[in-house]
Formats: C-alpha cells, structure tokens, sequence
C-alpha cells in the first residue's frame, strides 16, 4: 500500500509539469498584454518595454516557463503582477473559503443523491423512480448560474432568509452549496440507482433472500457495500466538477474563494497567479483521486489484497 501512494504521490509532477505549460501556452495565445493592462493605455511603446524587462515578458515562452519550474522546486511560486504579493499567501488565503463551499456541497450531494439512488432501485418502475428520474434530468440540464440567481430572488429578496452572498457565516453557503450540489447529485443518484440494481440480481443476493433476511438488511449489509465502489469513484470525479463549478458560484454569491481569484487573474492576465491557482487546483484533485483510490481498499477486501501484495 505504501509502495502504490509514493507512486501515486510521484505521478504528481508530471500532472503539474503539464498543468503549468498549459497555462503558459494558453495565456501566451490569449489576447492582451499584463504589461499595457497595468500601466493602462495611456502608457508609452517604451514604458511597456521597460515592464517587460523587468518583469520577464519579453523573454520566450520556454525560458519563462522553465525559470518558473525552478522557482516552483524552491517553493516559490512566484509573484502576482497586479497584486505584488506572493501567490502562495493569495492562494491560501482564499483556499478556506472554496475549501467549505465545495465540503458542505460534496456533503450534500452525498447525502440527497445516495438515499434517491437506493429508493429509486428497490422501488424501480414506480412513482418514486419515475418521479427521481425527472428530478435528475432537472439537475443535469437546469444551469447553475440561473439555478443561482432563482435562489437569490426567492430566498434572499423575496423571503430575506439568507443572505445573497459573501462568506461571513455558515448561512452564506446553504446557497452556493446546493447549486453545486444539484447538478451533481443528479449524475450520482442515477449511478447509484444503475449500481445497486445491477448488485441486487447477482447470485448471492438470491441466496440470502432464499435464507429468509429481510429486505432492507439485503439492501443495507449486502448489496450497498458492493454497490459502492462505481459511486465512490464519482464521489472523486466530482470534486473536479465542483472545482469548475466553483468559479461561477463564487462570481454570483460574490464569495472571495479560487474560483474568484482564478476569473480575475484571467481578466488581468496575471499568468503567475493563474498557475499557481491551477497547479494547486491540480494537486488537491489529484489527492482526492488519491483518497478514493486508498477507500477502494477499505470497501473491497479484494482490492486491498492485491495492494498488500504490490507492497
């Protein structure tokens, strides 16, 4: 087991190796120059030129982004054109934030979307599953801007329960939260429904009905556990989808998270401060995918088997 987290912990530096030098040739083909955008358009051809030099643009794409690489062994992740501060203290400092906004959506998504899923394969061909499935294609097809603002106009105009945004308590992100949330449990509710009514037709399933257990412990002991592992694995996959998600909540809400920093870093086309913001991004998707990898193990004695023998 430890054998395999070192390896994957060591497929981390090409991820961030790739994560970098495409942020590099993406913003080296984007329109617009971070020199001119911080001295405004009144700026002179040479006072241009003179922030250029100072600041490395004018050197190749290549030299720059393997100069960044070896500040980034050091540890430092350079300095914000427009802001003048370190990248790591902005990333850090707006981390907290879509730390909790993307904890309290994956909460609940977990939450709605696996109990939906379960009702919906024990009851399949009913009411319930017919009514779930119609809920699910709302969540997957309903836009998380507009789900936003429809919230904002009646819990926070309308009814003044909560507030329309910003992060000064827990009430400010029952919102955003469940924005995030409800496009995804839709996708996760419909893989756990397909998961566990695949389960309850294998042959043991069978067995302990012919022994006389009731259903709900079929359910519960045999078939979920088994059930798990293809929504566990959704569990990691959207953590990436709400890290894309998170950009457009936190511009709505008006929540000072990554995904704010990272949309005004793009306007500005400060190229260090979006590096480092998707490198980080990169590293903490990584490590969940790595989480739910170790989970595996925990869910399937099979699995946890064979790691001890690659380790």
């Amino acid at each position: 087991m430890l054998k395999y987290i070192a390896k994957r912990l060591a497929a981390l530096i090409p991820v961030i190796m790739g994560v970098t030098l495409l942020v590099f040739i993406i913003m080296q083909l984007a329109p617009g120059n971070p020199a001119r955008i911080i001295l405004g358009e009144l700026a002179t051809p040479e006072q241009v030129a003179e922030l250029e030099e100072e600041m490395g643009l004018n050197k190749p794409l290549l030299v720059r982004y393997f100069q960044y690489m070896l500040n980034f062994l050091r540890g430092d992740m350079g300095v914000s054109y427009f802001k003048s501060t370190s990248v790591v203290d902005e990333v850090m400092s707006r981390f907290p934030h879509t730390a909790k906004l993307a904890g309290v959506a994956a909460a609940l998504t977990i939450l709605m979307s696996i109990p939906i899923g379960m009702l919906a394969a024990v009851k399949q061909n009913t009411l319930f599953d017919s009514a779930s499935l119609v809920v699910t294609l709302l969540g997957i097809s309903m836009p998380v801007f507009w789900l936003g603002l429809l919230l904002i106009i009646l819990f926070s105009v309308k009814l003044n329960l909560l507030p329309t945004g910003g992060a000064d308590s827990w009430a400010s992100y029952i919102m955003p939260a469940f924005c995030l949330a409800f496009s995804n449990m839709s996708t996760m509710a419909r893989t756990t429904r397909s998961s566990l009514l695949e389960t309850i037709r294998q042959d043991y399933i069978r067995t302990a009905r012919a022994k006389g257990q009731s259903e709900s412990k079929i359910v519960f002991f045999h078939a979920l556990k088994n059930a798990l592992l293809p929504v566990v694995t959704y569990c990691g996959v959207e953590f990436g989808l709400l890290m894309g998600g998170i950009v457009t909540v936190e511009t709505i809400f008006s929540i000072h998270g990554l995904g704010n920093l990272i949309l005004t870093a793009i306007r500005t086309k400060d190229v260090t401060l979006i590096t480092g913001c998707a490198v980080f991004l990169a590293v903490a998707f990584m490590t969940v995918l790595l989480l739910v990898d170790i989970l595996y193990a925990y869910i399937d004695p099979r699995i946890r088997m064979r790691y001890s023998k690659k380790s």
